[in-house]
């Protein structure tokens, strides 16, 4: 009891160092303390249980900007430490409830400086189920400015996708929030309208060179909405043609016969010797798990086999050096030179599978996953 007593006498005491009338300098220096005690478990489970310290931070997140930077912005960073923290979402939404509106409402203004710090904030905070996620996707189908009619997902895509949106600050991490979202199927049903056109809008950016974080969070983005296998003709289709898109971070600068590239669409023929594929195997990865679920469909497996997918997967398979990509691009070049699924099995998404038989394909990729541990085991030994 006395320590809590102590934490909460101490915690006070911050309350009236953080408020904006606060002396400039007395003021950063207990923003900055605030910051520390963000940076480890303790510490962030000690700050979430004194709500009216929480208050004042939030209320420093709204300072106009110029207004002690040096504090402002830590106090930017400390919330984004928090968020980061799934263990004390629930204390913080339940001691900050209006939070997820106020870092939405920050991280799509134009010119805030700390827009960055609020997109991350949400990216972390959107990783967790349950209430604070429904709250969010409310938010995010409501009107927040009067000026722009535009629900407030359309204006997380325009933000994402407009060169400088924000001149001050980076934005990748809309990206990652635009992937959680899309988990929701009110969310992806909203994407994948075709007269919004958002997804065509994405595409570009699943080669973003500027950032990771962007590139993953799109191609997140695409791999959620591909589990709607009612849009999959219409990805594939002409006015989107998402496999050209997903299969040019793939592409090598391997030449092929004339007669197999033919076979290939016209965007990925004839690369020039210098074509880089995408350096991140995990993005690598979730491009060909979102080309798989592009295959869960009859009609998807047949335009994925036409348009050619299986000779740059075969060439990225000679190339890869990462044992968990290999296994992923094997499982879908066996999809795409295997024999049709028998009938009443063309649509793999809603198969449903007895569970002694998911039971053994849990043993199986189980028994997988060690495999490669091992082969990555044996690799690292000097010597072999």
């Amino acid at each position: 009891m006395e320590s809590g007593l102590k934490a909460a006498d101490v915690a006070q005491e911050f309350v009236t160092f953080l408020t904006q009338g606060t002396r400039p300098d007395i003021q950063a220096e207990a923003v900055h303390h605030v910051l520390g005690l963000t940076g480890s478990e303790a510490g962030r489970s000690l700050l979430v249980a004194q709500t009216g310290l929480l208050q004042a931070l939030a209320k420093l997140l709204e300072a106009p900007p110029g207004a002690a930077a040096g504090a402002v912005g830590d106090a930017w960073r400390a919330v984004v430490n928090l968020c980061a923290e799934p263990s004390v979402h629930d204390s913080l939404l339940a001691a900050l409830p209006g939070l997820p509106v106020q870092l939405l409402a920050r991280a799509l203004a134009p010119n805030w400086p700390w827009a960055g710090e609020a997109a991350a904030s949400l990216a972390n905070l959107s990783r967790e189920s349950g209430p604070f996620r429904e709250l969010l996707e409310k938010c995010l189908e409501s009107t927040n400015d009067e000026a722009n009619q535009e629900p407030s997902l359309a204006l997380l895509v325009t933000a994402l996708t407009t060169p400088g949106y924000n001149p001050h600050a980076p934005l990748h991490y809309l990206a990652s929030l635009l992937s959680n979202l899309s988990q929701l199927p009110r969310a992806r049903a909203f994407l994948l309208d075709p007269n919004r056109q958002l997804i065509q809008h994405l595409l570009p950016l699943i080669q973003c060179p500027d950032s990771a974080v962007r590139r993953m969070g799109v191609v997140g983005t695409l791999r959620n909405c591909c589990f709607e296998h009612r849009s999959h003709e219409w990805l594939l289709g002409p006015q989107v043609e998402l496999l050209t898109y997903l299969l040019m971070p793939l592409a090598g600068p391997e030449e092929f016969s004339e007669d197999e590239m033919d076979r290939l669409p016209v965007d990925l023929q004839y690369l020039p010797p210098d074509k880089e594929r995408e350096p991140d195997a995990d993005i690598r990865k979730m491009l060909i798990e979102t080309i798989m679920l592009l295959t869960a469909t009859a009609p998807g497996r047949k335009l994925v086999k036409d348009q050619g997918a299986y000779l740059v997967l075969r060439e990225l398979h000679n190339w890869e050096h990462d044992p968990d990509v290999r296994v992923a691009c094997e499982k879908l070049i066996q999809v795409l030179i295997g024999d049709e699924p028998e009938a009443g099995m063309e649509n793999l998404l809603e198969v449903s599978v007895p569970p002694d038989v998911e039971q053994k394909l849990q043993q199986l990729d189980q028994q997988e996953q060690e495999q490669l541990r091992q082969e990555r085991e044996e690799a690292g030994r000097p010597g072999t």
